[in-house]
């Protein structure tokens, strides 16, 4: 990688993506109380000790190279996160990696997920060129029409129907963006 993890920032408009920090704890906590991103996610954030443990996880996450998570900040309105956008890379040598994405309930609708995830995705890309990266997916629930509209306009073309299988009760969707833009 070109960067220290725990220092990268990436810029998309007037979007700034850096990792989660200990004073983030409050809009974390209101951005969980949508009821739509409870049902959606497997994580669950209630209270200052859950945010804590969330937020834990993630500079974990950005430790061990396996696991990076931005708060996706709006520059023109607060401040703020708004939203995050995180990578799960595999082990050294695979050629594909998920990325995932959630936005606050009062910043759905303003463009914010597909400019933070084409951030996320050229980013990956660049950095790990030399761990021969070809493919990012990008997984959701089928049915989820607004996932499938925010995976169009990143990037990740449909690629699949994938089927029920705990944790998650539905069918899902894989969407795909390959390095070379391609599906």
């Amino acid at each position: 990688m070109n960067d220290e993890p725990v220092t990268t920032t990436l810029s998309a408009g007037p979007l700034l993506l850096r990792p989660w920090l200990a004073e983030d704890i409050p809009a974390l906590i209101e951005a969980y109380r949508d009821p739509a991103m409870r049902t959606m996610l497997r994580s669950q954030v209630t209270d200052e000790a859950t945010a804590q443990e969330w937020l834990r996880v993630r500079q974990e996450g950005w430790e061990s190279g396996g696991y990076f998570s931005f708060a996706v900040v709006d520059r023109d309105h607060g401040g703020e996160p708004v939203g995050n956008v995180a990578l799960k890379h595999p082990a050294p040598g695979s050629d594909n990696a998920e990325v995932g994405y959630w936005t606050s309930a009062p910043a759905r609708g303003r463009g914010i997920a597909p400019l933070a995830l084409g951030a996320l995705g050229d980013w990956a890309f660049e950095t790990f060129a030399g761990d021969v990266l070809m493919r990012l997916d990008l997984l959701h629930q089928a049915g989820n029409e607004a996932s499938c509209r925010v995976a169009e306009k990143s990037g990740y073309g449909f690629a699949e129907v994938l089927p029920a299988r705990p944790p998650w009760p539905l069918d899902g969707h894989r969407h795909a963006r390959l390095r070379t833009g391609d599906l």
